[in-house]
This record gives C-alpha cells, structure tokens and sequence, in this order.
C-alpha cells in the first residue's frame, strides 16, 4: 500500500507541472507547503470512487458515528509507565 501511495504521490504532486510553483521547485520550504497540501487534500477533499465518492475523512467520520463502543479491551499500561 505504502508503494502505491508514493507512486501516487510522486505523479500528482511531485512530477505535476501544476503543482511546482514557476516550472520547479525554489527549495525544501516549497516541496515542504506542497506536501503538506497535498496530504491535506488527499484525506479532507479527494473524491474517493471505493467508498461512494466521498471524501475519506468524512467516510471515517460516518464510521464512527454508526459504531457504539461497548466495551473496551483491558489494555493496562506497563508497571513503571511515567517514570524515569
């Protein structure tokens, strides 16, 4: 999954003519914001066609909102948790 999502990546964001500001790229700080824009869209606006063409954040959302927790598995934290 890791692999198609960087082959996905480097073709919209990376490699897209659109997306590089004046033809390429002036520095790390502007791969960086592009980056970052791009994550943003990829989980809060991208139409996702595999979950009825919403996007995946709001897919999540419903999810959760249909679930009722009732009960939760003992997880207790480790003897010396917190201590230096």
């Amino acid at each position: 999954m890791a692999e198609a999502f960087n082959s996905l990546f480097k073709a919209e964001c990376i490699r897209n003519p659109i997306m590089r500001p004046r033809g390429g790229w002036g520095g790390v700080s502007e791969v960086e914001i592009a980056v970052a824009e791009y994550i943003e869209w990829f989980n809060h606006r991208r139409l996702h066609g595999e979950i009825g063409h919403v996007p995946p954040v709001e897919y999540e959302a419903a999810y959760w909102v249909a679930r009722t927790v009732t009960s939760y598995r003992e997880n207790p934290a480790p003897v010396n948790a917190g201590t230096n």
